[in-house]
């Protein structure tokens, strides 16, 4: 579950000073299994370091060189592993070069099984020697995480791999992550794409888009089918990288069942995996799953394995026949097979399911249904009240300036209305994400820092309004330009604010149609001010006469108003028109997520 408010600072507060970066002695052995380093960020793909052997057979005994070497680096995480178990425990020890700027560090029950730096300093390259233990296994790899920099670091970079003599060399070299799925069970090759033959009937199905195909290009679908004592599993969805869905007991990441499908090299490997927090994925060492098999045809991956219902020999997996949230994920896998956050927001069941229960067809959303209603709730107060009230407050006072609503002018009365409108709306919307999130949020940037500017006049202007001067008081004009320039800077903030928001993980419109759209709606209503601004200049010039002709004057005068009152009406009918499309589009976007 994820930690809200004072808890989540506290965490991030622990992350930071227990990551590699964040501990310049380099003692970092809560790194010893992962080789993650707990910076907030997701690692770089593509290593730019290397690693080098300076043989590649050993006896036990032997002490083989190993070099770390690239670009200026500040901090490094060197093992020795099993090349066919990366996920098991470190092997043999390590002897230092040179002490000024290594270390040795125990992971585990090995002594001096790892080595890293001693101090920030920069660094083109490490030197250390490995002692081949007695009960090494047959072949061992070598893995190094670099930091460049806080917030660049590359993990797991595989190295060289060293074997015992007269061991077969692998054909190709091992991956920097668990390959339990492949040693332990063997994968198959999917001959067809899956179907949704069943769904709602025999098996549980989640779909998104609502009743696609899971042999589109555009389909992420997930069944589960029970089989006696076991469930048979199928996910399939567009994705170079890897699918992934877990199992939780609430609608955020942390502490959840997770199980992975992940393409290294064209080939798709499927393991479970423990998420902790908002940390990556720990891949298991040892595999509870069967009959796993994979498809990967046009960049769509499917893979498919059935698990038993109850798994009380492994831990962190749980029973099947209990109700959960669904979580469906896609991102991307370096070549390494490690894994990278996924870039937008997974897909959620919007209810808790038992997968063994009451077999459904239901669908997910990639946004939660409080901030769907912070959105939909913003658009709706500042792309049409807000706007229109604005419009009829500037053009529309000597219009209806001779007719009255409940004793008050027409105009003033419809502008207080959709201003106060505007108030409501916004003041609703506002505590949405703070409700959701259970406080303060640290991973949407600048969007709730002018959120909160944005509040703060919109409660400004209806209390400065409250204390408005009489119409010909000395301060009238001054209240005026108050008035105007505080609802200004708030229209202008809102919108950077939506532009903002509109890409943000939790409400991830489509892109780029979203920032099309919404400069779409800034350009329709700057040319509607202009149209009108321009409409009042021509009509003050048309009664322009001679100044005795009075005649003429009023003639003009009565003539210019029928004229200008009804323009003004058939275009502010097109632009409320306008503004409701605007807004049409944007809600049915959100309902799509």
């Amino acid at each position: 579950m994820e930690l809200p408010g004072l808890a989540f600072a506290v965490w991030m507060f622990i992350c930071f000073y227990a990551s590699v970066d964040g501990y310049p002695s380099g003692k970092v052995r809560e790194a010893c299994t992962s080789m993650i380093p707990c910076h907030g960020s997701s690692p770089q793909p593509s290593p730019v370091h290397t690693i080098t052997v300076n043989g590649t057979e050993f006896k036990p005994g032997d002490k083989i060189e190993v070099r770390l070497s690239g670009p200026d680096f500040e901090g490094f995480f060197i093992q020795a592993r099993d090349a066919e178990h990366l996920d098991s425990p470190a092997v043999g020890s390590f002897v230092l070069a040179d002490r000024r700027i290594s270390q040795l560090l125990t992971c585990g029950r090995t002594k001096n099984s790892a080595v890293s730096h001693t101090s920030k300093a920069k660094k083109k390259y490490i030197k250390v020697y490995w002692i081949a233990p007695g009960d090494a296994p047959k072949r061992v790899q070598f893995l190094a995480t670099v930091v460049k920099k806080y917030k660049t670091f590359w993990v797991k970079i595989p190295g060289p791999i060293v074997s015992q003599p007269n061991i077969p060399s692998p054909t190709t070299p091992s991956r920097a992550t668990s390959e339990a799925t492949s040693t332990s069970h063997p994968v198959s090759y999917l001959s067809k794409p899956f179907n949704t033959s069943g769904c709602g009937s025999t098996k549980f199905c989640i779909r998104n888009p609502s009743n696609c195909d899971p042999a589109s290009a555009f389909c992420f679908f997930l069944s589960f089918q029970q089989e006696k004592s076991s469930v048979f599993i199928e996910m399939s969805g567009p994705s170079e990288g890897y699918l992934a869905f877990a199992l939780s007991h609430d609608q955020w990441m942390g502490g959840d069942d997770a199980y992975l499908c992940i393409n290294e090299d064209h080939r798709v490997h499927v393991s479970t995996a423990s998420l902790k927090g908002r940390s990556p994925p720990v891949l298991d060492s040892e595999n509870a799953l069967e009959d796993a098999s994979w498809r990967l045809v046009d960049g769509v991956l499917q893979c498919s394995f059935r698990r038993s219902i109850r798994l009380p020999a492994y831990k962190g997996r749980f029973n099947l026949d209990a109700s959960y949230y669904i979580f469906l994920a896609d991102g991307e896998a370096s070549e390494g097979g490690l894994i990278y956050k996924h870039h937008r927001q997974p897909l959620i069941t919007n209810g808790i399911y038992n997968v063994t229960g009451l077999p459904l067809d239901v669908g997910g959303s990639r946004s939660p249904r409080l901030i769907k209603a912070h959105g939909a709730l913003m658009f709706v107060a500042w792309i049409t009240t807000v706007s229109i009230g604005v419009i009829v407050a500037r053009f529309f006072k000597p219009v209806w300036s001779h007719s009255f609503l409940f004793g008050k002018e027409m105009w003033f009365q419809v502008h207080r209305m959709l201003m106060l409108t505007t108030v409501m709306l916004t003041s609703v919307s506002f505590v949405l994400p703070f409700i959701y999130r259970g406080g303060w949020s640290q991973q949407a940037g600048f969007h709730p820092y002018l959120g909160c500017t944005v509040m703060a006049l919109t409660i400004v202007q209806p209390l400065m309004a409250g204390f408005r001067p009489s119409r010909h008081a000395p301060r009238r004009q001054l209240f005026n330009w108050f008035h105007w320039s505080t609802g200004t800077t708030a229209r202008i903030l809102a919108v950077v604010t939506m532009f903002l928001g509109m890409d943000l993980p939790a409400l991830d419109l489509p892109d780029p149609w979203d920032t099309y759209t919404m400069i779409g709606f800034v350009a329709w209503h700057v040319s509607i001010d202009v149209l009108l601004e321009i409409h009042s200049y021509c009509l003050v010039r048309k009664v322009e006469v001679i100044e005795d002709d009075r005649v003429q004057i009023l003639q003009s005068l009565t003539s210019a108003e029928a004229e200008g009152r009804l323009f003004k009406q058939v275009v502010l009918t097109i632009y409320v028109c306008g503004n409701i499309a605007f807004l049409t589009a944007f809600l049915a976007a959100i309902n799509q997520i």
